[in-house]
């Protein structure tokens, strides 16, 4: 059986991604794809890349096709997704949402980065956060919930928080961290994430063999990343934009209480690393002294994490690298919505990245 599939915001970077996967997923059949600015205009047009492969057209986000579909996926600037979700659950389609409308759980918080009113927050109590490796209990729950016949709705990790988290979470839930201590965040993003409408960063002549800090000690993933890892207040995370079209690296620095640095040793980190995401495909731990580069994953749902211990400093160094299109955003969505539906999580998903 072939689960009817939607994209809204399909002409987008993600979106484009969304539409790229789930033309190639076995269980789901993508029917509808939007975007108001390309409506009437075949996929195949837009982009060429789909010549030969799919007729799709796309049409307008108010679609009413979307209502019949069994899922949809948002790829959808922050509020387009308020505006959206209610009425999709109301018409009994279970939404993937991968904009950044529904994963923080305080309202207020949302309010307070976002500098936007949160219109549906009694919708925060019942959604699932998507971000598979980390968040198991949520999805399975959102599973249960789904095959006894209710639409649910999935708000999917920020690029960011997702190869920050995956990075640091095992070594923060083993108790390593010092106390009171902020861990320092320092991540590198293509110029994919910020999205396909160009801005004076992201313009080629600005951002071609340049590396540029931005938003330092404002970035809205920020709020994200310390619910994920439960550090209120203690993460201080730089993002740096990198002259790549796609790939992120994070480098998370870790402060170590002085009795965990004093006996610490990489293998014992990389053995931690490997036991907690032991059954989850999609995660690997390097070996001591291998550290992970954004070409390494590209095109892929992977992450890739190094780890080394600075005894002298009492930190650890975690290296964490994921497609952000991928792994960040459309492929962890399609990740989630497989566990929803009662798949195996790798199905239609890249297991490898383009070697070249």
């Amino acid at each position: 059986m072939a689960y009817k599939v939607g994209v809204v915001g399909a002409a987008g970077y993600a979106g484009i991604e969304a539409v790229r996967l789930l033309l190639n997923h076995p269980a789901f059949e993508l029917v509808v794809i939007t975007s108001n600015a390309d409506a009437g205009q075949p996929l195949a047009s837009v982009y060429p890349a789909f010549a030969g492969v799919s007729d799709l057209v796309f049409s307008t986000h108010d679609d009413p096709a979307l209502t019949e579909c069994d899922a949809v996926f948002l790829a959808v600037p922050h509020t387009a997704a308020l505006a959206a979700v209610p009425g999709l659950l109301a018409a009994g389609v279970t939404v993937i949402d991968l904009s950044a409308d529904y994963r923080l759980s305080d309202p207020a918080v949302y309010e307070r980065w976002y500098n936007t009113p949160h219109t549906s927050p009694e919708l925060l109590a019942t959604r699932a956060f998507g971000l598979p490796e980390l968040a198991a209990d949520d999805l399975a729950d959102a599973a249960a919930r789904h095959a006894a016949g209710e639409a649910v709705l999935v708000a999917c990790a920020g690029c960011y928080p997702t190869a920050t988290s995956l990075g640091a979470y095992p070594a923060i839930d083993a108790g390593w961290l010092a106390e009171g201590a902020s861990v320092v965040v320092d991540a590198i993003s293509g110029v994919t994430g910020a999205g396909k409408s160009a801005n004076a960063r992201t313009h080629f002549c600005s951002a071609d063999e340049n590396v540029e800090a931005y938003n330092v000690c404002r970035h809205r993933h920020t709020p994200e990343i310390e619910q994920i890892l439960g550090l209120p207040d203690r993460v201080v995370f730089t993002p740096h934009l990198a002259p790549l079209r796609r790939g992120l690296l994070s480098t998370v620095n870790i402060p170590l209480a002085a009795d965990v640095a004093a006996t610490l040793t990489d293998e014992a980190v990389i053995e931690r690393y490997r036991a907690f995401y032991e059954a989850r495909p999609f995660v690997r731990v390097f070996d001591a002294g291998q550290n992970p580069k954004t070409s390494s994953v590209a095109g892929s749902n992977a992450c890739q994490i190094g780890v080394a211990v600075n005894a002298r400093a009492r930190m650890l160094v975690v290296t964490s690298a994921i497609d952000n299109l991928c792994k960040g955003a459309a492929g962890q969505a399609i990740q989630c919505a497989n566990i929803v539906f009662g798949l195996d999580e790798r199905c239609g998903l890249p297991l490898a990245a383009m070697p070249v």
